[in-house]
């Protein structure tokens, strides 16, 4: 099998800037990443967690941390930058691991933050399959 070098993508969004807020988003969002990828954490080389500059609560990074296997892999938190107009309360994530070839990607978008990428916003799978009906019509 070969495996490549994937990006993945996703977003949430917080209903209020609290850790305990903050702590249910990224959980949620950090299962639906592993579930739909089928990815481990030993198969991660890194994550970069952005979120928008309401939410100073806690590290999106501390809570992925503690999540089985997490702890080794390099994680970094940054403020993702201020655009007037933009997404409130939200955290984003950019990972890159390791991945068969020919296992497609599913990028995440919960809450809110479905409307940051509304073609992401459901399984992509389904979504090529839309297109493939529509170029037939």
């Amino acid at each position: 099998m070969e495996w490549r070098l994937r990006a993945i993508r996703g977003a949430t969004t917080v209903s209020e800037n609290t850790v305990e807020a903050m702590r249910e988003a990224v959980t949620e969002l950090l299962d639906e990443l592993e579930g739909r990828n089928q990815l481990q954490p030993e198969d991660m080389i890194s994550v970069t967690f952005s979120v928008t500059r309401d939410l100073d609560a806690i590290f999106p990074a501390a809570i992925a941390r503690p999540r089985p296997g997490w702890d080794n892999v390099a994680m970094l938190d940054v403020q993702q930058m201020h655009v007037e107009g933009s997404l409130k309360r939200c955290i984003r994530f950019l990972i890159h691991a390791y991945l068969p070839a020919s296992v497609p990607v599913y990028h995440i978008y919960l809450r809110e933050a479905t409307k940051l990428r509304p073609d992401w916003s459901f399984p992509q799978a389904l979504q090529a399959s839309h297109s493939v009906i529509e170029s037939k019509v």
